[in-house]
């Protein structure tokens, strides 16, 4: 029962839409502005640099908190907890019940939840990140690249089970999958650099 209320606590953490929150405080709702995505990203482009710097904390948080200190919360040693509710956490920010549904990418949140439970895999994605980020300016393959340099990092990591490899994975996928239109963009020519209108990500 323990496992079960922090799971769904973990996902309504999860699901608190930080950047429609403080976009509205600023008077705009991000999701008529810009790309309409709720994440960091778009509130840099919009609101500013210091709140998408906010906004992209408090998403990373809303991964970390729930991977790192629900398991204390439910005296649960097992790593595996931590990766579920991070897990839960991120699928609350993409799929968030306040929102009918409709979040964001999970970038931001993945990190978090990375840094609780694979900080190794985290900093070796946020490595490639920003390298791609420097190179490219496209956010998107960026956040696209890091998932598969976690998702190809964990593997090769001795004290991950078999379970937190596979659920790191899925994750991984999750975010490409996400980004199934940021890829046509990229394909076609027409995805916009970061500093440019109607870019989109995180």
């Amino acid at each position: 029962m323990t496992i079960l209320l922090l799971t769904i606590a973990a996902y309504l953490f999860g699901a608190v839409p930080f950047g429609l929150l403080v976009a509205r405080s600023r008077g705009v709702d991000i999701r008529k502005q810009g790309s309409g995505n709720i994440g960091a990203t778009n509130v840099f482009r919009v609101i500013g640099k210091g709140w998408g710097i906010f906004t992209l904390v408090l998403d990373a948080l809303k991964g970390f908190i729930p991977a790192f200190f629900f398991p204390m919360l439910g005296n649960l040693a097992d790593p595996i907890y931590g990766v579920l509710f991070g897990f839960a956490a991120i699928i609350g920010h993409t799929f968030p019940v306040y929102l009918k549904f409709k979040g964001g990418k999970g970038v931001a949140t993945s990190a978090g939840m990375l840094l609780g439970v694979a900080p190794v895999a985290m900093g070796i994605g946020l490595f490639f990140f920003v390298i791609t980020v420097v190179i490219s300016r496209y956010v998107s393959l960026a956040s696209i690249v890091a998932a598969i340099a976690v998702a190809i990092t964990v593997w090769f990591e001795g004290d991950k089970v078999m379970i937190v490899k596979v659920v790191l994975t899925v994750m991984a996928i999750l975010i490409v999958w996400l980004h199934r239109a940021n890829i046509k963009r990229l394909l076609n020519g027409t995805e916009n650099r970061f500093g440019k209108r109607k870019e989109t990500s995180v």
